[in-house]
């Protein structure tokens, strides 16, 4: 699952508290320093990948006459264009080596801003950070159904993308968030 810029406060706070949580460290500025520090290392690849899809679009667009004379499926050449200017844009498209990679250099970030402090080895810090995004993109999914959930048993239709949608959307989504204490 992308992660996007609303999930990045939900992930910083989980990677702080698993941090904490660990034993593994010991932090000089406390969880809002922690968190800080890793939601601008996400925050900065999120961007990256935002940049990456605006110029994809881009392309697509400028190219709209080809696309719909040869019938191309402009998902699929979506993915393809994404995939050739990845890396001239940083960004890793598989998963789950982008959360690894995210885990070092928020680990890198912690070190050098001396948030936290440790005697292990640097991988079993990064595997908490790692076990702390993955989880909280499991759970996303998990929330996102249950929200949508909740928003087919309204009475009325709700039309997805409409203000009163993305209201309740909102309103549940933060609700589903404090039911599992992530909020």
């Amino acid at each position: 699952m992308k992660v996007t810029l609303k999930h990045i406060p939900h992930i910083a706070n989980r990677i702080a508290i698993g941090l904490n949580k660990s034993g593994l460290v010991t932090m000089t500025h406390g969880l809002d320093g922690v968190s800080a520090a890793a939601a601008r290392v996400i925050e900065e690849n999120v961007k990256k990948e935002i940049a990456l899809e605006e110029r994809v679009n881009e392309i697509v667009d400028e190219n709209e006459e080809q696309i719909d004379f040869y019938l191309a499926d402009e998902r699929q050449l979506f993915f393809m264009i994404k995939k050739k200017l990845a890396d001239e844009y940083g960004v890793i498209l598989s998963y789950e080596d982008r959360y690894s990679d995210l885990s070092h250099k928020i680990l890198d970030e912690l070190y050098e801003e001396d948030l936290i402090h440790y005697d292990i080895s640097e991988n079993r810090i990064k595997n908490v950070i790692y076990d702390a995004i993955t989880s909280f993109i499991a759970d996303t999914g998990e929330i996102e159904s249950a929200v949508v959930d909740k928003l087919h048993t309204y009475k009325r239709k709700l039309i997805p993308g409409t203000d009163e949608y993305e209201i309740l959307y909102e309103k549940h989504y933060k609700e589903e968030l404090q039911k599992r204490g992530m909020a």
